[in-house]
């Protein structure tokens, strides 16, 4: 049992992909009779979103402290979290229309009639449908548009009520800790679930599934990509005014351990060090806006939220209309924003998006295999953006000191 834990979850379950595309490909349509494991792996990520939305919404906004004192550092930082999220995740869904990753796989033998009918919510029954008319209903039917609207009306009481809201906030802030630990127990299920999906895929689907993953990863890696070298670039360069390739030599070190550990939270110590030390932050800003990052900028895992909604769509068969994209794109920068700083907690957003849009939450069985690859290049995009907005902000308000900037010289 040590030696098992003590290999990193990763590779465990990098090992239960492989091994499981082997024991499909031999056992063929019969290895569906171990999907049950699967099964109850993804019973347990759908266990865990009501929970773990609701705490880190309100924990995430409550984070936010006086918004009076704030000034224009809040509200520029704000503002570029809320714009960059958009562009990701509409990024994503861009990226899913025009290359279509998960057209041409046949999933008629997994379970004819499952799929649901489109979506033909009008927006008027959308606004209305955002309203949390009984909160305690909206958790038990896992309405997940309602939620968010509540858990940020909490936040924002939890704001005004200042003082007094303290122990309310602790509540929280504990709360969103504990369903964190709560999620590392479940990603531990994550080799086993893994192995039994993958054996199911491929030994139904046959290799048009794989190749429609690998389709997948290679676009969550191009998208993320994007936004790091257009997006932040830009962002740098013409916002901030500063060295591009200055700046992204400043933070190596974090791109480095945020790839590494798929973990915005283990890597923002060498966030905050390296935007401080590298690229001359005043302190005040860097810790405000990193910290504040490391919890509400997900631009990776939103873009990979709508390419990964496209993706589902595509593979069964889901009429998404202009309204849905809409919704995709809120819902997943708002599940961005949910998402726990830890390896694996997109999985988890998944069901948020998929529910709200009608694509089945079998989609998680296809992509759960290759995520902990994806999830590196997300991380490594989510701390890009921490660093990036930071700068851009100190840039703006002369909170910064370019001539600490480290320069290419100096490597």
């Amino acid at each position: 049992m040590k030696t098992w834990f003590a290999i990193p979850l990763w590779q465990r379950v990098i090992g239960a992909l492989i091994l499981g595309i082997i024991v499909g490909r031999l056992w063929g349509p019969e290895a569906a009779s171990i999907k049950i494991i699967g099964d109850v792996f993804i019973g347990f990520i759908k266990m865990l979103v009501v929970p773990l939305i609701f705490f880190s919404l309100v924990a995430g906004v409550a984070a936010i402290g006086d918004l009076r004192k704030l000034g224009s550092v809040g509200w520029r930082a704000l503002l570029l979290f809320v714009v960059s999220g958009q562009i990701a995740v509409w990024l994503g869904l861009g990226l899913g229309t025009l290359i279509q990753p998960g057209s041409g796989v046949d999933t008629t033998s997994l379970q004819k009639g499952a799929t649901p009918p489109p979506n033909d919510t009008t927006w008027q029954d959308m606004i209305m449908g955002m309203i949390p008319q009984s909160p305690v209903q909206v958790m038990a039917d896992v309405n997940v548009l309602p939620l968010i609207v509540f858990a940020l009306l909490i936040g924002i009481g939890i704001l005004m009520a200042k003082e007094e809201g303290e122990p309310v906030l602790k509540i929280f802030e504990s709360g969103s800790v504990v369903m964190q630990k709560v999620t590392m127990i479940v990603m531990e299920l994550t080799p086993f679930g893994v192995f039994a999906l993958m054996a199911w895929v491929a030994g139904t689907l046959g290799l048009d599934a794989l190749a429609a993953l690998g389709k997948l990863v290679a676009l969550n890696y191009i998208g993320c990509l994007l936004i790091i070298l257009v997006m932040y670039s830009s962002m740098i360069k013409f916002i901030a005014k500063l060295p591009v390739v200055d700046f992204f030599r400043g933070i190596i070190d974090a791109i480095a351990v945020s790839y590494s550990t798929a973990s915005s939270n283990a890597t923002l110590p060498v966030t905050l060090r390296c935007v401080r030390r590298n690229l001359g932050v005043s302190n005040s800003v860097a810790s405000f806006v990193v910290s504040l990052g490391a919890t509400i900028n997900m631009n990776g895992t939103a873009m990979y939220l709508g390419l990964a909604t496209l993706f589902g769509a595509q593979i069964f068969g889901v009429d998404l209309s202009w309204g849905d994209y809409l919704l995709i794109s809120v819902l997943g920068t708002l599940g961005a924003v949910g998402a726990a700083g830890i390896p694996g907690a997109g999985l988890i957003m998944m069901a948020l998006v998929f529910g709200a849009v009608g694509v089945p939450l079998e989609t998680i069985a296809f992509v759960a295999g290759v995520d902990r690859i994806m999830d590196m290049m997300r991380t490594t995009t989510n701390v890009s953006g921490d660093a990036a907005v930071a700068t851009t902000v100190a840039a703006l308000t002369g909170e910064i000191d370019e001539a600490e900037m480290i320069s290419a010289d100096d490597v």
